[in-house]
C-alpha cells in the first residue's frame, strides 16, 4: 500500500512532459547530482512553469525518478510474463533490475542529498517484492525453479548487484552473478528449464 496522496489522471501531453523531465533527470542526476533544476527543464524542452507545477522541489524531483524507475522495473515484471515463459521472464527481467541497480548506483548522490534512506526503502521494497513474487510464483507453478523459493532468498540471492561499480563495464559481472544465481534456482527444480 502506497503512503503517496492519489494523483488525478495527466493528460496525454502533460504525461509525456512529466516522463520526459523524469527520463532527463534520471540521466542528469547520475552524471551529477548538482545538475540545475533549470537545465534539466531545459533539456526536457519544457519551461519552468511545467516543470516546477510536476516537481516543486529538488526533493520531491529525485524521490519522483527513483519511483519513477522502481516501477519501471516492477511493470517489465508482468509484461515478461505475457510474452514468454516464466522462466525466461524472470531471467529478463533480472537484467532489468542490473540495470535498475546501476542506474540507483549512479542516482546515490543526489538521493543523499535530497532524502532520507527510510524515505527510498518505503518506495522500492513493497513494489518490487510484488514484481519479485509473481515471478517466481510462475516459474514454480511452470516447475523451472525450486520450490518454495521466497522473495527474501531471491533477493538475498542478488544482493552482490549493488556491490558491482556502474562506473565500470558491469554488464558482463552482473550477467554473470544472475547466470548463477538462475543456476541454483534451477537446481532441484522438478522440471528442467532450458534458459
Amino acid at each position: 500500500m502506497s503512503n503517496r496522496p492519489k494523483r488525478t489522471p495527466l493528460r496525454s501531453d502533460a504525461q509525456r512532459n512529466r516522463e520526459r523531465i523524469l527520463e532527463v533527470a534520471l540521466a542528469e542526476l547520475t552524471r551529477s547530482a548538482q545538475t540545475p533544476l533549470s537545465l534539466i527543464a531545459k533539456k526536457a524542452c519544457v519551461g519552468q512553469g511545467t516543470f516546477y507545477r510536476n516537481f516543486p522541489s529538488r526533493e520531491a524531483l529525485v524521490l519522483e525518478v527513483y519511483r519513477y524507475e522502481v516501477q519501471q522495473v516492477c511493470d517489465a515484471a508482468a509484461q515478461l510474463l505475457e510474452t514468454g515463459p516464466p522462466e525466461v521472464a524472470l531471467r529478463e527481467w533480472m537484467d532489468r533490475l542490473a540495470r535498475y541497480a546501476m542506474a540507483k548506483a549512479g542516482l546515490a548522490g543526489a538521493l543523499r542529498e535530497a532524502t532520507a534512506a527510510g524515505t527510498l526503502k518505503s518506495l522500492a521494497h513493497g513494489p518490487l517484492t510484488e514484481a519479485v513474487g509473481r515471478l517466481l510464483t510462475a516459474c514454480e507453478e511452470a516447475g523451472t525453479i525450486r520450490p518454495g523459493v521466497t522473495t527474501d532468498d531471491f533477493m538475498l540471492a542478488i544482493a552482490g548487484l549493488w556491490l558491482i561499480d556502474p562506473h565500470t563495464d558491469w554488464q558482463p559481472r552482473a550477467s554473470r552473478l544472475l547466470d548463477l544465481v538462475m543456476a541454483g534456482l534451477r537446481s532441484g527444480a522438478p522440471r528442467r528449464g532450458s534458459v
